[in-house]
């Protein structure tokens, strides 16, 4: 029950409602608008948020929702039920653009994220799905539409065999009129009866010339018309009449073919026209969530949870309209923080007049009221809502001429009524409670009216002047004071609410800044008394000083926020650290048993090498216990003894990045240098004496190896030199003359290419095409992005996807910038927006 009936335009929900229809893209969202009624159940309500939350992320998401063609064609259609009537064209092309639109949106609310076999689908925004479940679309009148009208809504010639061949004849005759008419105008103008410039005009729908009045009998015709001046006469000649009298015929005929053609459709579209009406009521809902959602942008509302009982725990609530009119003078809006719960129910708010008492009233009038109509609503994200089966408000001067109703009997009326209906889910919102009458009764009668409600258990929002309600509060269970924050020494009022304590209401503060008398001032204080005089001020200082220690205490709380997410980011990085010095370690041993791998086949070698040249048995064995004094040094790793030596490591990799091309271009300049010292130092040393002569094609290998190759080519001192695949020039003395190869030796070239390639395809298998980089650091992901980007060109991999969330989109920025970098980088996109949009890039690598 919502009293009185004029409760809207009090809280000012009237606006509201016009700030939606200026949001509105047809008249069916508007009627929509009109129609709105709180709900007192929490699941209807919910489910109206929901929709909107659910919109406002579509909005966010998709740029391809149908939001395009919105026109009220429901009392055309309804039209259609009686026989013998139809649509005109028109109306035909909105209605075709009209249930298009339908259809589109079903089947976008329509699409699910998955198609399993035998399990429930789900669907992305299930809110909005939920209210096409039962909407009928009707895509095959708009293909029998679409063979009726073109693009721009005019019927075509296709659309009956008939209407082609009149519009055929009819353009033929048309053009004999004209070539006609063109004759006998250019024959008027060589005779002089007609201007040279003068042209064909149409009058009645018959075309004509236009002639002087002296001369109009010297052409033989029809006079159809002439000028305003009375000078020209426009005339129909004899010889074009019955031409022009059968393009009259013939559009009328086109007219009844027409005509024909939209009342057979009519008949295809009567047995539909309800279902039709019902789609349009769908299509009106959509209209009405979407001005919804434009509206919570606005007022910068939200979408809360709201509990089945009566409950307000707002944090950081705004009056939405004072925020808008703020916003336009550049002000900002002081938000307040309302609490109404079972154990403290009702709030009695004090202070100075234009303290924001009323507007604190009102806001909790309204946010409440918009709440319960579906709407978003101005309040903090940590906010908890409930519902009220009842909101009664008495505010304002409802004094009646008419029904003999002063100012206060119009109050006592309100306090009848909610006396009478008031019970434990009823909102009571009373402005300047007791008001109207001589104070010390009228106290009385608010405090006796208060301890009603009490015993009701109402909820309620009451702002006084009134001391013993004050003192009521102070002394009654489920009820609170709550004051209205001023600033004493800049005499301003702050326009924040202030639960636990009364307010003052600054009465001789105000006098004294507004400039009354002094002695006037005097005078008033020893007539309410010392006592009342001091007892307001210790509540100013009460309230001063609590103040003071809320802001201590929110200052505190602050701090102590903060300390909790330093240490719990210590924490984290102390994780962090202590799992990458655990995979430093593990890589080093990996690449460690590698390299001892390596390291092993290439003694095996050496060890087939002195036994093909009959070495002793005892260097062998040597050779053997120095790999497995090797093999046991690996093995033996102290983590401890490097914990220092992997921490320098992870400080080192932060700036890796920022030497990389650094160290590159010194290497490069070192190589430089150092291979034109050793050409030098190769020409300046003395070839020594060959042991035999070598020429070009001899077979030969490297003195002390097995390795055998062909000269390619002699130059001076030096020799290029094929061993298998590989090409390399050395001096000549180091070769001897060698026994052609044996066959098996090649094969186990191929065996060793077999094994590369078997490993590169085995990592290749392993290799996966997506990283995920969530919550690590922006140092972090880079050195990850870095390794997984080099893995992917090593296995030849052409797409990979990054997963790095949305957030604030830091992270996003970062990777996309180290991406830009990259030659290697073709190009990169945000993801499909049903496969995580924004939060994941997808890179194409060359």
């Amino acid at each position: 029950m919502i009293y009185p009936k004029t409760f809207e335009s009090k809280i000012g929900f009237d606006e509201i409602r016009t700030l939606l229809k200026e949001r509105c893209l047809s008249t069916l969202g508007k009627e929509m608008v009109d129609a709105i009624q709180p709900s007192g159940e929490s699941d209807v309500i919910n489910e109206w948020l929901t929709q909107v939350r659910e919109f406002r992320r579509l909005q966010e998401e998709a740029d391809d929702f149908p939001m395009h063609y919105f026109f009220d064609v429901r009392q055309a259609v309804a039209r259609l039920r009686l026989e013998g009537t139809h649509l005109d064209e028109g109306e035909l092309f909105d209605l075709r653009r009209s249930l298009d639109t339908i259809n589109q949106i079903v089947n976008y609310l329509n699409r699910s994220d998955d198609d399993n076999d035998g399990e429930e689908r789900t669907y992305p925004y299930p809110a909005l799905h939920r209210l096409t479940e039962d909407v009928m679309t009707f895509p095959q009148l708009v293909q029998r539409i679409d063979t009726i009208l073109d693009k721009f809504g005019k019927i075509k010639d296709s659309a009956s065999p008939q209407l082609a061949d009149i519009r055929m004849e009819l353009s033929r005759t048309e053009g004999s009129i004209s070539r006609t008419l063109n004759g006998i105008l250019r024959a008027a103008q060589s005779e002089g009866l007609v201007e040279k410039d003068v042209t064909p005009a149409i009058r009645d729908g018959r075309l004509v010339i236009p002639v002087s009045q002296g001369l109009k009998r010297k052409i033989r015709g029809i006079v159809h018309d002439e000028s305003a001046s009375g000078k020209t006469v426009f005339i129909e000649p004899a010889e074009v009449v019955e031409a022009n009298n059968r393009i009259r015929e013939l559009e009328a005929d086109e007219r009844r073919e027409i005509i024909r053609i939209l009342t057979e459709f009519a008949k295809l579209v009567r047995p539909h026209v309800k279902p039709i009406l019902e789609s349009y009521k769908f299509l009106a809902t959509i209209d009405l969530i979407h001005a919804k959602a434009e509206l919570a942008r606005l007022i910068k509302g939200i979408e809360p949870a709201v509990n089945a009982y009566p409950h307000i725990d707002w944090i950081q609530a705004a009056h939405p309209l004072l925020r808008l009119s703020l916003e336009k003078q550049g002000k900002s809006v002081v938000p307040l923080d309302i609490m109404l719960t079972r154990d403290k129910r009702i709030l009695i708010i004090s202070g100075p007049n234009a303290g924001g008492k009323s507007v604190c009233l009102k806001t909790a009038g309204l946010t409440q009221y918009m709440l319960q109509c579906g709407l978003s609503v101005a309040i903090g994200e940590r906010s908890r809502t409930g519902v009220f089966k009842n909101i009664f408000i008495d505010i304002g001067d409802e004094q009646s001429i008419e029904n003999d109703l002063s100012t206060y009997s119009s109050h006592l009326m309100n306090m009848k009524q909610m006396m009478r209906y008031a019970d434990d889910s009823t909102l009571l919102l009373i402005d300047e409670f007791g008001t109207g009458t001589e104070p010390q009764i009228g106290g009385a009668i608010a405090e006796a009216v208060l301890a009603q409600f009490c015993a009701k258990q109402a909820y309620g929002v009451i702002t006084t002047h009134y001391q013993n309600l004050k003192h009521f509060a102070e002394s009654h269970d489920g009820v609170v004071n709550g004051a209205m924050l001023y600033d004493r020494q800049q005499m301003r009022p702050l326009f924040q609410l202030s639960i636990g304590n009364p307010g003052s209401s600054f009465a001789i503060e105000i006098a004294r800044k507004i400039g009354l008398p002094e002695d006037v001032i005097k005078a008033a204080s020893e007539i309410v008394g010392s006592d009342y005089i001091q007892s307001d001020k210790y509540l100013q200082d009460i309230v001063r000083d609590k103040r003071y220690w809320e802001n201590k205490r929110q200052t505190i709380h602050q701090r102590e926020k903060n300390l909790e997410q330093t240490i719990a980011r210590y924490e984290n990085e102390v994780k962090e650290l202590e799992q990458s010095r655990k995979d430093i370690l593990r890589k080093a041993k990996e690449q460690a048993e590698e390299v001892l791998k390596e390291s092993n086949k290439m003694i095996e070698r050496t060890i087939k090498e002195i036994r093909e040249s009959q070495a002793e048995k005892e260097e062998t064995k040597k050779i053997r216990e120095q790999l497995e004094a090797f093999k046991a040094g690996v093995k033996e790793i102290d983590t401890a003894a490097n914990d220092e030596m992997i921490a320098r490591k992870m400080r080192q990799i932060q700036e890796r990045r920022a030497r990389k091309e650094k160290r590159k271009r010194e290497k490069e300049k070192e190589n430089e240098k150092l291979k034109t010292n050793n050409q030098q130092s190769a020409n300046a040393t003395p070839s020594p004496v060959a042991v035999a002569p070598l020429k070009q094609g001899d077979t030969v290998r490297i003195k002390g190896l097995s390795s055998v190759g062909k000269i390619e080519s002699l130059d001076g001192k030096m020799a290029t030199v094929i061993f298998g695949d590989m090409r390399t020039k050395m001096r000549a003395e180091r070769l001897e003359h060698a026994e052609a190869p044996k066959k098996e030796e090649p094969r186990a070239y191929v065996s060793v290419g077999r094994q590369t390639r078997e490993t590169m395809d085995e990592h290749k298998l392993n290799f996966k095409q997506d990283i995920d980089v969530r919550g690590m650091r922006g140092d972090e992901a880079l050195t990850a992005v870095t390794y997984f980007i080099d893995d992917a060109i090593l296995v030849g991999v052409k797409r990979v996807r990054i997963l790095h969330g949305t957030g604030t989109g830091i992270l996003r920025q970062l990777i996309r910038q180290y991406l830009a970098t990259r030659p290697d980088v073709e190009s990169y996109r945000d993801e499909h927006v049903q496969f995580g949009g924004a939060g994941i890039t997808v890179v194409e690598l060359a």
